[in-house]
């Protein structure tokens, strides 16, 4: 078993990481106080190959694997989660499923799009009475000819306002039904298609989160994402990678902050000698360290299982659960050993601190996925 970097590892990773220092880490503070989403930023990623890290050459991506999408986003999440998040989200979701599910006429009219940053993603599950309960969804598409007309609304999407496309997964079926929801692909300017309230968030702040909204709106058959009724089946699989992508977000965001407390506690001296020297200080680093490395192992076992296209289930949502709570975690001890310098906006670790969270509620509560592993384990 090698736990070296494979040179491809090592050298997207000095890419991500010079990107993230040189195009988003002078705005970081103006862009989460502000809420913008910078979009030319992300026209930039995707001509460094960062919109399309999976999708093959042949559609304009960078055909590569899991191991290397996670020092990707774990690069970028180092420096603004937020922007890792919206990556992620493009990369694992949306354009995911596209690959993983579209036809090939549907993959050559939207991937090349989609992986050089020509557009950005949108994919939508959850509603406004329905986040974990997705068999419960309101929304509605029904069969009008050679068309759908889709009805109803998705929140809490990223990219709800700026993506240029969107994957959704309607309800076609009766509630509850697993095979009573199917995918289509509706792009923005589509009649009846509109998005809804920006969210006002505690942190992530400056990745978009908004409401799409479908007024008798129209789309072709052609929009069909795979089967009839294969909506719900094909959301849990694109999850399963979206679980790596999550986990790859909170393990950036814990070495972005463990990096933090870590310099601090060296330069910081009281009674005379630096904090770092105290062993109240220094057993939490050691905690934080080798959570972080345990974090790191977990999502690689689950990437390798990905790349081979083995079962990985109950490994993804190990891996995004254990992830996520240690970055609350070390955010949480980074911001203790600034003390009241953790507290102010000069010093990064209370950025950490806010968009930590979100990594234990999206794509699946840290409950949630005990009950995947739970039943899993169970069997």
């Amino acid at each position: 078993m090698n736990f070296d970097y494979a040179e491809t590892q090592q050298l997207v990773a000095a890419s991500a990481r010079d990107f993230a220092l040189q195009y988003i880490q002078p705005h970081i503070m103006e862009w989460d106080e502000k809420q913008t989403f910078p979009i030319a930023l992300f026209k930039k990623a995707g001509e460094m190959g960062f919109m399309g890290v999976l999708v093959p050459e042949i559609y304009g991506g960078s055909g590569l694997g899991y191991h290397e999408y996670i020092a990707i986003i774990e690069e970028i999440s180092k420096i603004d989660p937020s922007i890792g998040l919206s990556i992620a989200a493009h990369n694992s979701l949306c354009t995911n499923h596209i690959l993983t599910f579209g036809s090939d006429a549907q993959k050559n009219k939207w991937l090349p799009k989609l992986a050089t940053g020509e557009w950005i993603g949108a994919w939508g599950l959850t509603e406004h009475n329905t986040g974990s309960d997705a068999g419960g969804m309101n929304t509605t598409a029904v069969k009008d000819g050679d068309d759908w007309i889709i009805n109803g609304a998705k929140n809490f999407i990223t990219h709800g306002k700026s993506g240029d496309i969107a994957v959704v997964i309607v309800r076609t079926g009766e509630k509850g039904d697993s095979h009573g929801m199917t995918a289509f692909a509706v792009e923005k300017g589509t009649l009846g298609f509109t998005s809804g309230k920006k969210e006002d968030k505690l942190g992530m702040r400056a990745s978009e989160t908004a409401e799409l909204v479908f007024d008798n709106c129209r789309i072709s058959d052609e929009n069909r994402l795979g089967k009839v009724g294969d909506g719900f089946i094909q959301s849990m699989k694109i999850l399963d990678g979206g679980r790596i992508s999550i986990g790859a977000l909170a393990l950036g965001t814990a070495k972005g902050a463990y990096e933090a407390a870590l310099k601090y506690a060296k330069e910081r001296h009281q009674f005379g000698k630096p904090i770092a020297a105290f062993q109240g200080i220094s057993f939490k680093l050691a905690d934080m360290a080798t959570e972080i490395e345990a974090s790191e192992l977990l999502l690689h076992k689950a990437a390798f299982l990905k790349n081979k296209n083995r079962k990985m289930t109950t490994l993804s949502a190990m891996s995004k659960m254990f992830a996520s709570e240690v970055a609350v975690k070390v955010a949480n001890e980074a911001v203790q050993i600034h003390g009241g310098y953790g507290y102010i906006k000069d010093f990064p670790v209370e950025k950490f601190y806010r968009d930590a969270k979100l990594c234990t509620i999206g794509e699946g509560t840290s409950e949630i996925q005990k009950v995947v592993i739970s039943r899993n384990i169970l069997k």
